[in-house]
């Protein structure tokens, strides 16, 4: 699935569109700032992916800080049979850039 850059991201948020998102970032760096969603940590992702709160369809944005942790669980759940799973390229600092 092909990733999203955080301008389409944001346009998506901002018309109200409710996303899934999961941010795979440790859980000190999702309490010190996150934008909502689920938090389960890329180091856990693979031992709970059965219980993920999402059906195989869903769209699911996953997130963390640079984008490569993400493109990483991104894969995990692809493998795992998630066939809308979009890493947002280049994280949450994208997000931050734009919303300056």
């Amino acid at each position: 699935m092909a990733p999203i850059n955080a301008t389409e991201f944001t346009t998506r948020l901002k018309n109200g569109e409710r996303m899934n998102l999961l941010d795979v970032r440790e859980e000190i760096e999702y309490a010190t700032y996150n934008i909502g969603g689920e938090n389960l940590p890329l180091s856990k992702l693979a031992g709970c992916i059965t219980q993920l709160p999402y059906n195989k369809t869903d769209e699911i944005v996953v997130i963390c800080k640079i984008g490569l942790r993400s493109e990483t669980a991104r894969v995990l759940l692809a493998q795992n049979g998630y066939q809308n799973a979009r890493n947002l390229s280049g994280g949450l600092i994208a997000l931050q850039k734009i919303n300056q």
